[in-house]
């Protein structure tokens, strides 16, 4: 294998495992309020992901440092094109991260559901505009015989994109919802596993139509074989979820987010930006790094991307347990954290530095 497939390979990988993780941490934040009947719930479901969202994110820096450093013509040509996009979904990262942290620094109703609003849009916005940004990029976007970007946001806006940011985030929701029924206890988690159960099959209708338009546009053979396979365990999510076999559902969703990323990637290659022009079509070839710069990267991700990989997973398993409102103390105030006396550990949510 080239190197240059080598590390289109190895980007392909970096954002599945973005998705899948990332996915149902803007599931919970958009579904955040609505299975939640007061703050305590609300509490729940914040500190399931509290642990873990943050490092969830490393998966996307490192997906974008390593398409600027592999193929720096695709990083440029995209960001260039998909500025607006790219920015709107910086900037409900941002406000999501803030939100989490700010969220019970004031012991007030009216300051905790102002941040409540921002967690839904900022999990939602991103959920949405990964969707149409992929889309586009499997579809082709105009570029000229430079392989510079031809066009204006409008030419993203197209039915197939709109659609694929629909199905990214009806199955960011269904991720997050059986995510939830696994991680949680009590009301929660049984509001989460009902609405799982009413998500799952206009996810898998929307799915369909969009992997099936897929298809349709690049007659990819292999594609279409993994996007079956990731239809198949969006089914039998479906029906995990009804039978109310958590631990498989969420496996099963795991499994749906990642092949269908998977049969996007497989779809594209060997390009890595078609053009609907006829002309300035980026390919693994014609846009990537030279073959020392290669090299040197991948000697670097053959020793450090084990070591993230191992360091993430320990984490998921110190933090494997359900939390239910039993969990939750009294709300988290920088008067509260202050008083010095207090002894023994302290339960989730009582921790004014992380996710309240």
């Amino acid at each position: 294998m080239e190197l240059h497939t080598f590390w289109f390979a190895l980007i392909a990988v970096l954002w599945i495992g973005y998705f899948v993780l990332e996915g149902f941490d803007f599931g919970v934040g958009a579904l955040m309020s609505t299975l939640s009947d007061d703050d305590t719930d609300r509490r729940v479901v914040i500190n399931t992901i509290g642990p873990v969202w943050d490092g969830n994110e490393v998966w996307l820096i490192t997906a974008g440092g390593a398409t600027f450093a592999a193929f720096p013509e695709w990083y440029a040509t995209l960001f260039s094109g998909f500025y607006l996009p790219l920015l709107a979904i910086l900037v409900a990262l941002i406000v999501r991260g803030v939100a989490f942290e700010y969220r019970g620094k004031v012991d007030s109703v009216a300051w905790r559901r102002r941040w409540d609003l921002a967690i839904f849009w900022s999990s939602v916005v991103p959920a949405v505009l990964w969707g149409v940004a992929f889309a586009n990029i499997v579809r082709g976007v105009p570029l000229d015989a430079d392989n510079e970007w031809a066009g204006s946001i409008v030419d993203l806006l197209s039915p197939y994109a709109l659609l694929g940011g629909a199905v990214t985030l009806s199955l960011f929701l269904l991720h997050g919802a059986v995510f939830l029924s696994l991680k949680t206890d009590g009301p929660v988690r049984h509001r989460a596993r009902a609405l799982a159960a009413r998500l799952a099959p206009a996810t898998v209708v929307l799915a369909a139509g969009f992997l099936l338009w897929t298809h349709s546009l690049t007659g990819n053979a292999a594609s279409a074989v993994v996007a079956v396979l990731a239809a198949l365990c969006l089914v039998a999510a479906t029906l995990l979820v009804r039978t109310r076999r958590e631990g498989w559902a969420f496996t099963a969703t795991f499994l749906t987010i990642g092949l269908a990323v998977a049969s996007l990637f497989v779809a594209l290659f060997p390009d890595v930006l078609p053009s609907t022009t006829g002309v300035g079509t980026l390919t693994v070839d014609n846009a990537s790094s030279t073959p020392y710069t290669l090299k040197v990267m991948t000697w670097v991700a053959v020793f450090g991307t084990p070591v993230v990989v191992a360091y993430q997973s320990w984490t998921y398993w110190v933090f494997r347990k359900r939390i239910g409102r039993v969990h939750i103390g009294g709300p988290a105030t920088p008067v509260a954290a202050l008083v010095p006396h207090q002894t023994g550990p302290q339960r989730v949510g009582d921790d004014a530095a992380g996710v309240t």
